[in-house]
């Protein structure tokens, strides 16, 4: 699947879908996403900014949502404009998908919203790369369905992202054969490490999780070689407004990159074979 200057695939260098949870301001993304283009431009990694204009599945109600479609458009326009880089954002209304497809070559699909029949065929009928997050409640087989029912609206371009699944209360685990499983739908696979750190509903009235495992979790998704890597990162996560205790250290970025780039070059340099 190309995508601009590079190529979105599981046999091809990673590609980064990355920036922050929600669009807290706008000057904060721009901050942001300046960070990520010069470091993924010095890993030579292509480059997707994802930013979310609306967090509509937050635990309370008192949650920061974020700026709304209108605003959060513009930045993401913004964005794009000013670093020449494709952007990714969520829809959670079918009515969402035509004016975000407008800005956005990829449209995500939340986790929560993958089953949706009507949310996914008004994303299928836009001309952008579709992402679904996994269901925390789908096993990896079952996305085939999602994937049957895009395509059934006329759209296969598809990438599919790995974020865990639940296990118990407050808690979610990642199983490294899902990627093995995904990639039999000859699907590009994204594994988001951010929201696989999750301890869901673990501050009461807010997501808890353990930011201090993400260059782990990176590379034992990243050593399945797939198509790429989503990760969210903030200057100071324990201000973040959502999912601050998942989210990178934007101080972090470049060490963090350069060992994930080492370690996907590494392992798709290596020959392929078949056990039966």
């Amino acid at each position: 699947m190309k995508l601009r200057n590079f190529d979105i695939d599981n046999s091809e260098p990673m590609i980064l879908m990355g920036g922050m949870n929600v669009l807290e301001s706008r000057d904060l993304a721009m901050n942001v996403a300046e960070k990520f283009k010069e470091v993924t431009d010095k890993n030579d990694i292509g480059y997707i900014f994802k930013g979310s204009f609306d967090k509509a599945n937050r635990s309370s109600i008192g949650s920061f949502r974020g700026p709304g479609i209108d605003e959060g458009l513009k930045i993401l326009q913004e964005i794009s404009n000013t670093f020449d880089i494709p952007v990714i954002t969520d829809i959670h209304e079918p009515e969402q998908a035509i004016p975000v497809s407008e800005i956005c070559e990829v449209i995500q699909i939340p986790a929560f919203l993958a089953r949706q029949t009507d949310l996914v065929r008004a994303a299928a009928q836009t001309k952008s790369i579709i992402q679904f997050k996994k269901p925390q409640f789908l096993s990896a087989q079952e996305m085939a369905n999602v994937v049957e029912k895009c395509e059934s609206a006329g759209n296969k371009n598809i990438t599919l992202c790995e974020r865990g699944n639940s296990f118990g209360y407050n808690n979610l685990v990642v199983d490294t054969l899902n990627f093995q499983i995904l990639k039999k739908f000859l699907k590009p696979v994204i594994f988001d490490v951010t929201h696989s750190l999750q301890l869901p509903g673990g501050l009461g009235t807010s997501t808890d999780g353990r930011r201090e495992f993400v260059l782990s979790l990176a590379k034992a998704g990243m050593s399945q070689s797939i198509a790429g890597l989503f990760l969210e990162a903030h200057p100071n996560p324990d201000e973040a407004k959502c999912d601050g205790p998942c989210a990178l250290p934007l101080s972090c970025l470049d060490e963090f990159l350069t060992q994930i780039k080492d370690l996907d070059d590494f392992i798709k340099n290596q020959n392929n074979f078949e056990i039966k």
